[in-house]
């Protein structure tokens, strides 16, 4: 039987660091998909492309220095596709103690050389730690699909009023997969950065971070030299959290024309002194699409809430 778990083990360097000086939320997703991505294509035994990325939160943070340990394990497999979860450890390299970080869940699918999804190998579970990850992976997707119902029902127009931030470059040879598409874990960073740069120019702090990812779902590949347009937009304030919708766009420089690559809501917070979150300015809803969005993102806080996460 193939072996449906791969841990990969290396330290945190100083150019993985983020504002707050510990290792950026945005990096931790990077490594996140590329464990993910070993365990899918040693399960599928060829190239694989992520196609979700579900409820990520950070429970502490990674600090540069740290050995760091992504352990991945495929769960779950469909005809085509492997869920795979994924738990980031870390802790000083000179005592060996690791600490869970984050984890998440994450789908692959198995493509052939025209991108066409193929058959993978079933999993089948040979412990009960195995089969209760199978249940709970199967569990997650009736609340997957809430998520998904809900952001589908949301528009995003100029008629919004919320503050926003928008970046434009080309994706670059750097950003380069194993399959000639820019890596998953790529887009999530740029997601990262892009929601970043919204919540330092409303609380004027760049001490933020990123405590929550979820709903990533790729809706087609990025490829080397498109134009890229990643919009991050405010949709909901609490007392000290600030939930952030990012849009990524990619398309024929040529042309101008974009289409949505990805779509996620990701959760910030301002760190004090102290590093605990601090309060953020409130936003006040003034349209009604403003309204529409700003309920949509305590909807989507109630329907984790009702299945337990």
């Amino acid at each position: 039987m193939r072996d449906p778990e791969i841990t990969l083990r290396f330290l945190a360097a100083p150019t993985d660091a983020g504002q707050s000086g510990s290792v950026s939320a945005g990096r931790v997703l990077e490594w996140i998909d590329k464990a993910g991505y070993a365990a899918a294509a040693r399960w599928s035994g060829g190239y694989t492309v992520t196609a979700y990325v579900g409820n990520v939160r950070f429970s502490r943070p990674v600090e540069v220095g740290d050995l760091v340990e992504a352990r991945a394990r495929v769960v779950l497999t469909g005809r085509t596709s492997m869920h795979v979860t994924v738990q980031v450890s870390s802790g000083p390299p000179t005592t060996g103690g690791l600490e869970p970080a984050t984890q998440c869940l994450m789908i692959f699918v198995a493509v052939d050389g025209e991108g066409r999804p193929t058959q993978v190998p079933t999993f089948e579970p040979r412990s009960m730690e195995e089969r209760l990850l199978e249940q709970w992976a199967q569990r997650r997707a009736e609340v997957r699909a809430e998520v998904q119902a809900a952001m589908e029902r949301q528009t995003y127009s100029d008629a919004g009023t919320a503050p926003r931030e928008v970046l434009r470059f080309l994706a670059a040879p750097t950003d380069v997969n194993w399959g000639g598409k820019v890596h998953g874990g790529i887009v999530m960073r740029w997601i990262d950065e892009a929601a970043h740069v919204l919540v330092t120019r409303w609380t004027q702090n760049p001490r933020n971070v990123a405590i929550f990812t979820g709903g990533v779902r790729f809706y087609q590949p990025l490829r080397i030299g498109d134009l890229v347009e990643v919009e991050a937009r405010l949709l909901h304030t609490g007392p000290h959290s600030m939930h952030v919708g990012v849009h990524v766009r990619s398309g024929d420089p040529a042309t101008g024309e974009l289409h949505q690559t990805t779509f996620c809501r990701t959760v910030f917070v301002v760190l004090d002194d102290s590093g605990r979150a601090a309060e953020v300015p409130r936003w006040e809803p003034v349209s009604e699409e403003d309204r529409a969005l700003d309920e949509h993102a305590v909807e989507l806080v109630r329907i984790r809430q009702r299945f337990g996460e």
